[in-house]
């Protein structure tokens, strides 16, 4: 079986992450995270039109009031209402986005104005850093025991890796940050330890009968031997998600994107990010007894 020198690259796989978490962070450093209504507080409206609508329409109304933040959506069984969430209004502005409305939809109705407190969003905030923190603290301890210490931390700072991605996706682009966001970190996590447990389980049965091979051709070998699978099992899902991405609207499609960038990543760092690490630190001993 042909092997590749995947170890002996590691500078560059970790140059290539490097680069693209620098400019997030400089995004970030500049301009801060766009932090979305859910964290911020604003008002939710929702109306009932009467009528199919397209939302292209609703974003051309909503631009006259220069909003800071918006967005909007289709509800309703049969699509007929529109639920906007904005920053914060008063009640003059509200009155105004509704007169402006119908204007363009004479049977539109109000059924729905509601506050949304920033409280929620801090809430929402403090919760997925519990469980972020309680997630890693297991896989922490469970990797340990299945493996060593070694491949455990190489394999939380994978997990890191990709969520330093996926924030650097949204500070470039500017998406906003709600709570579908933290849906995103929590499904990209689960997602990439698999990925990293299924090539480090690879390492660990070949070391069992190379015992006298270095340690970066036995990582090497495993990779080339597990590559396959973990492509096909992300291409996929992949090919799902940007399925919906192309084709399931705007409410989803920031959403969408960061599942596609999150996923890819986690294939991408349990290859080149944990396993590089993992060897690293592995032959160190070795080195300092010769």
């Amino acid at each position: 079986m042909k092997t590749y020198k995947i170890m002996e690259k590691k500078w560059l796989w970790f140059g290539i992450s490097f680069t693209i978490i620098a400019i997030g962070l400089v995004n970030i450093f500049l301009y801060g995270l766009n932090w979305g209504i859910d964290f911020t507080g604003g008002n939710i409206l929702q109306y009932n039109i009467h009528e199919s609508y397209n939302l292209q329409d609703v974003r051309d109304v909503l631009a006259r009031f220069n909003l800071k933040d918006y967005d909007v959506k289709k509800a309703g069984d049969t699509g007929q209402e529109l639920i906007i969430r904005t920053v914060l209004l008063t009640k003059e502005q509200q009155a105004d986005i509704t007169a402006a409305l119908k204007q363009k939809w004479a049977n539109l109705e109000l059924i729905r104005a509601e506050k949304v407190d920033a409280v929620i969003g801090k809430e929402l905030q403090r919760q997925a850093i519990i469980a972020l923190i309680i997630a890693n603290i297991g896989m922490l301890i469970y990797i340990t025991f299945r493996f060593e210490f070694k491949s455990a931390v190489a394999a939380i700072l994978a997990l890191v890796h990709d969520v330093m991605m996926v924030i650097s996706l949204y500070a470039i682009l500017r998406i906003p940050i709600d709570s579908t966001f933290i849906a995103v970190i929590l499904t990209i996590v689960g997602y990439s330890i698999n990925d990293t447990i299924v090539v480090f389980d690879r390492i660990r049965e070949n070391l069992r009968f190379m015992k006298k091979t270095p340690f970066n051709d036995v990582a090497n070998l495993s990779i080339i031997q597990t590559i396959a699978r973990s492509i096909n099992t992300s291409l996929t899902t992949l090919i799902t998600i940007i399925a919906l991405f192309l084709f399931g609207g705007e409410t989803i499609r920031d959403f969408t994107l960061a599942l596609i960038v999150g996923i890819a990543s986690g294939t991408y760092s349990s290859i080149f990010i944990a396993s590089p690490l993992w060897a690293m630190w592995r032959q160190k001993p070795r080195a300092a007894k010769a």
